[in-house]
């Protein structure tokens, strides 16, 4: 299962099953926590991020995965986490929103989609590649001794515990005691949901792992996926195993739709959808080409390795998403 592609189809299928029955997008993630008071998916997704924290610090320890943060390029991931957080908003989800969604029926995710794979796809090897190259190299940090980082000549990504130069375990640890303070002594929202916050948030870090494990290069994606998709069927070049993740989250949700009678064929009527569709789509596939990552690669991947790009991002896709937001709704 280890790099091949049934495995990342596995790891797909129970990750679409998960999101659609969890309903965790991280636009309304996002969005919610701050326009309408309701920490409910937020919670969800930083309980996801606590559980990888600490799996992948214990992975890496065991010396089942070598621990590879993701490459620092600040202007990248201002610019592109800012542009993905605004596409969110319009596209009216995130990277594994619109995706699931497909698998719900949803004709407004897959255009969404499709507009996605073919601008992050054009960001990172197409016509609008030297545009991302204006952003400038990655910057690292040079290890001696890498431990559980994977380094190429002594060069790992920055991230909180290199950057400090102290164990990484205590960085993990401490910021995991941090979430859960947030998690179980703050006042958490009430919804009616198919799955309750703790549970789904387990459950996804759960399956971050096994990615993690299955993939060896790294945790759960979407971006590379989707280009992947792509290119391996317009083209000779081959399917990956990102590629099948992606694949095996539509027919995870489809499967997660069909039991649980949620499946239903959707074309919204108001013409605004599909243009909101297209132009975030777009954004949100140019940014997460620009900034190396989308809310999973970044956020749900990323964040738990406390990376300096991640947080980044991170914290670009949260701006982006609220000034979209008030841009179009929050001004009345």
């Amino acid at each position: 299962m280890q790099g091949t592609l049934i495995g990342g189809l596995i790891v797909g299928l129970l990750f679409g099953f998960l999101l659609q029955r969890s309903r965790m997008c991280f636009n309304s993630a996002i969005r919610d926590v701050r326009y309408f008071k309701d920490n409910w998916l937020w919670k969800q997704g930083l309980m996801a991020i606590a559980v990888e924290t600490i799996g992948f610090q214990l992975m890496a320890a065991i010396g089942v995965i070598k621990l590879n943060p993701s490459a620092f390029i600040p202007a990248a991931q201002i610019v592109g986490g800012f542009a993905f957080g605004m596409g969110m908003v319009l596209a009216g989800g995130c990277a594994s929103g619109v995706t699931y969604r497909i698998g719900e029926g949803n004709a407004v995710a897959i255009i969404a989609a499709t507009f996605y794979a073919l601008f992050a796809g054009a960001a990172r090897n197409g016509k609008l590649k030297p545009i991302t190259a204006l952003f400038g190299k990655p910057i690292t940090v040079t290890m001696e001794n890498p431990g559980v980082y994977a380094a190429k000549d002594g060069q790992v990504a920055p991230t909180v515990a290199n950057l400090l130069g102290i164990d990484p375990w205590i960085v993990a640890i401490v910021f995991a005691l941090i979430i859960f303070a947030y998690l179980f002594f703050t006042k958490t929202s009430q919804r009616k949901a198919p799955m309750h916050w703790t549970v789904g948030g387990i459950l996804i870090g759960l399956v971050g792992m096994l990615a993690y494990w299955s993939n060896q290069s790294y945790s759960l994606g979407i971006t590379g996926g989707w280009i992947n998709l792509f290119t391996a069927t317009l083209t000779d070049a081959p399917y990956n195993w990102i590629g099948m993740e992606v694949f095996g989250i539509i027919i995870g949700a489809f499967i997660a739709a069909l039991i649980f009678k949620e499946f239903k064929i959707r074309f919204p009527k108001d013409p605004k959808a599909y243009v909101y569709a297209v132009i975030g789509g777009a954004l949100m596939g140019w940014g997460a080409g620009v900034a190396g990552g989308c809310n999973i690669g970044h956020f749900l991947s990323g964040v738990p390795h406390l990376a300096i790009s991640s947080l980044l991002a991170t914290a670009f896709f949260i701006l982006g998403n609220w000034f979209m937001y008030w841009l179009l709704y929050g001004r009345d």
